[in-house]
């Protein structure tokens, strides 16, 4: 696209889709950095940030009603140096604004607005604002003049509010570490939570938005495999399936959006992110296998397919998010009119669309600012294939066959259409989470094409995002840059060990153990214990995250507690496994406040409580008892087993350097040998499969 040099700002050099986004803006935006703060210190001017990222619905809204309109860019350009940020390329900045949001207003969302001074100081903050105040809601104009006002002639009332500011910052980052970990009670306590808030109707828990948070199901399946108990079993159940019957799924491309807007499911903000379908991979997975249901495993193929085809670029790096919005409306490359199916289908494909997926001649879902009918229609199933059979009166086999044909063309028809917006930056952090679920889904549905997509995305990250021994954060249009976070360390980290648990290739293990051990030496807090969010090399911020929060995808700091536990137990390493107690102790009071905010650390908890089991096979990797024994664990919910391949002379010797407590196993008498190490203590070594389970606690085969 040609782009109107004479109108741009200086986000056009920027790499940001986002920033790109408003490069043409006649607001005067600067890039975060020292070149906008000292140029508001020159000119004796507040700072306007504006975050966000370029697939946010809200932050289009936003952009298209003021940063696109003269007479708010002339009273920005007036009385503010402005700055945009991208929230997914610098998280270090949103985290901290977000909480100081978070903290005056008590919420918080995108677009994040905040006024500065320019010292970098907040003295006010809000989401997205409209250009005139309304409805009680503040507009931009109003604010801008507001600044102004106070700005020229009450600097002691905005001094008044960032020292308070600052000093609530400084109170919150204080985390009182308690003298032991958390203990056994903690788990039950989320268990409560989550039975409390459970909607037994649509699955899913509390009301409407629902979101996915597919740790909170993780947490839940390990309580069902810890006690027994069939409840927890059934929450997860209930809810993927309901989630899989919703429009929050997409039933033509695979994949999920973002969260539902109502109750049922049905009605979603429709941006996909990569984050979503890593995590909601990794829980279909497992209920896959604590319940063996098909439907699970086909969920976790067809979101995997979606993101083979649409979100991993030619290098191997997987892109970030599809926009919710195409040709300025939210949602318009997914919703249809049913004129649109009836003249894209057969008659009978039409009569089996319109019953498996509620489609009506008036739409199926209300405008939700008026409430009226849009005439469209969200794909969203109410009832199972079965059912929908008996009610057009088809045998299930023939409802199946044109229910598979009509999706086919659909989708066909749809790719036609004009598409959303693609995020195509590389992020380190959410492609480690994509790793980590391509890599285990190939494992467990025997899928090589997932591994090797999970071994490419690995292979460019750790070559082509590093600067010497660290990682880089962000990769676009051939320029990585931005110094890595806690998330980037602790996300690759676990898509390596899940990498190494898929190929057993020992690179792998050495590249999580290398980055561990730099995750410790960069952002480990040496006097309150835990990680924080950004090395010590970093820009100097109003406060230095350190959370254990796990929100839309886990914190840094669960998933390194998880993952020190993993491979400080599979290598032999203490020391790993004394960081995760001593994380675990940093945030105990808060887990224990608020067990269920922090699910993926009781997931760890869980994992150290045990009982945790190394299994050792060692026998050629071709034959037919070691092929059979490393299936028969994958195939089954067995969370915390970590499995070691000692298959050949150069595997032993690679793995004995990481772990030298193996090199005293090997195959007995020839013959392909099973090692079960319960909670450090290992049991009879065994060349029987059946023997193998039995140690492992698996007693129906």
């Amino acid at each position: 696209m040609t782009r109107d040099v004479r109108r741009s700002n200086r986000l056009a050099a920027e790499k940001s889709p986002y920033l790109q986004q408003h490069s043409n803006n006649p607001v005067d935006w600067y890039p975060w950095g020292e070149e906008a703060f000292e140029e508001a210190h020159r000119q004796n001017k507040p700072v306007f940030l504006s975050i966000g990222y370029s697939t946010c619905h809200w932050c289009h809204v936003m952009a298209h009603e003021s940063f696109e309109d003269s007479e708010v860019a002339e009273r920005l350009n007036q009385v503010f140096i402005s700055v945009k940020v991208d929230r997914e390329e610098r998280p270090d900045i949103d985290k901290v604004y977000m909480q100081v949001a978070q903290m005056m207003t008590g919420r918080g969302g995108w677009p994040l607005t905040l006024v500065l001074t320019p010292d970098k100081e907040p003295f006010f903050a809000g989401t997205y604002l409209p250009k005139h105040s309304q409805g009680g809601m503040l507009g931009l104009i109003e604010l801008t003049e507001r600044v102004r006002e106070l700005w020229q002639s009450d600097r002691d009332n905005i001094q008044e509010v960032v020292t308070r500011v600052k000093d609530a910052l400084a109170a919150q980052q204080r985390h009182d570490a308690l003298p032991s970990e958390p203990d056994i009670e903690v788990l039950n306590a989320a268990f409560d939570g989550y039975v409390a808030r459970f909607d037994d109707k649509h699955g899913g828990f509390g009301t409407a938005p629902k979101f996915p948070s597919p740790h909170n199901l993780m947490l839940l399946l390990r309580h069902w495999k810890r006690t027994g108990n069939d409840f927890a079993l059934y929450m997860v159940d209930k809810t993927l399936r309901e989630m899989r019957r919703g429009g929050v799924y997409d039933h033509l491309g695979g994949g999920f959006h973002r969260y539902a807007t109502d109750a049922l499911w049905r009605v979603p903000h429709f941006e996909k992110m990569l984050y979503d379908q890593a995590m909601m991979a990794l829980a279909c997975l497992e209920a896959y296998q604590a319940t063996g249901t098909p439907l699970f495993a086909s969920v976790v193929r067809e979101t995997l397919d979606f993101v083979l085809r649409e979100l991993q670029d030619r290098e191997g790096g997987f892109l970030s998010a599809i926009d919710a919005d195409s040709e300025g409306q939210e949602g318009k490359f997914y919703v249809w009119s049913a004129d649109e199916i009836r003249a894209s289908l057969s008659d009978d494909e039409y009569r089996v669309i319109v019953t498996a997926f509620n489609v009506r001649e008036s739409g199926n879902f209300e405008d939700e600012a008026s409430g009226s009918p849009t005439g469209l229609n969200i794909l969203y199933q109410t009832y199972s294939d079965e059912v929908n059979a008996k009610l057009v009166g088809l045998p299930v086999d023939q409802f199946t066959q044109l229910l598979t044909s009509a999706k086919k063309k659909l989708f066909e028809m749809r790719s036609r259409r004009t598409a959303p917006h693609v995020d195509d930056k590389v992020l380190t952090d959410w492609n480690g989470l994509m790793i980590a679920a391509m890599a285990r889904a190939g494992a467990i549905l025997n899928e090589r094409e997932y591994v090797q997509s999970a071994e490419r995305a690995a292979d460019f990250i750790i070559t082509r995002m590093s600067n010497g021994d660290r990682l880089l954060h962000r990769y676009r249009d051939g320029e990585c840059a931005v110094e890595a976070f806690l998330d980037d360390y602790a996300f690759l980290i676990l898509g390596l060990i899940e990498l190494y648990q898929s190929t057993f290739e020992v690179k792998y293990l050495e590249q999580a153990t290398r980055l561990s051990k730099l995750t410790v030496s960069l952002f480990w807090d040496s006097e309150g214990g835990g990680f924080f969010f950004s090395p010590a090399s970093s820009e100097s911020m109003l406060t230095r995250p350190k959370d254990a929060y796990d929100g839309a995808i886990p914190s840094g700091n669960s998933m390194m507690v998880l993952n020190s536990i993993r491979l400080g137990r599979l290598l032999g390493d203490e020391s790993m496994e004394q960081t995760a107690r001593n994380t675990l102790n940093a945030f105990a009071d808060e887990i224990a406040n608020m067990p269920m905010s922090h699910s993926m650390m009781l997931v760890a908890i869980d994992y150290l409580r045990g009982p945790s089991h190394e299994v050792i096979v060692a026998g050629a990797p071709d034959d037919v008892v070691t092929v059979r024994m490393i299936a028969e664990i994958r195939r089954r919910y067995l969370p915390s087993v970590m499995l070691i391949l000692v298959g050949t002379e150069q595997q032993r010797d690679s793995i004995t350097r990481l772990a030298p407590y193996v090199r005293f196993y090997g195959p007995i008498n020839g013959r392909t040998t099973a090692y079960v190490c319960i909670d450090r203590t290992c049991q009879l070594p065994t060349d029987d499969v059946t023997q193998m389970l039995h140690q492992l606690g698996v007693h129906h085969l």
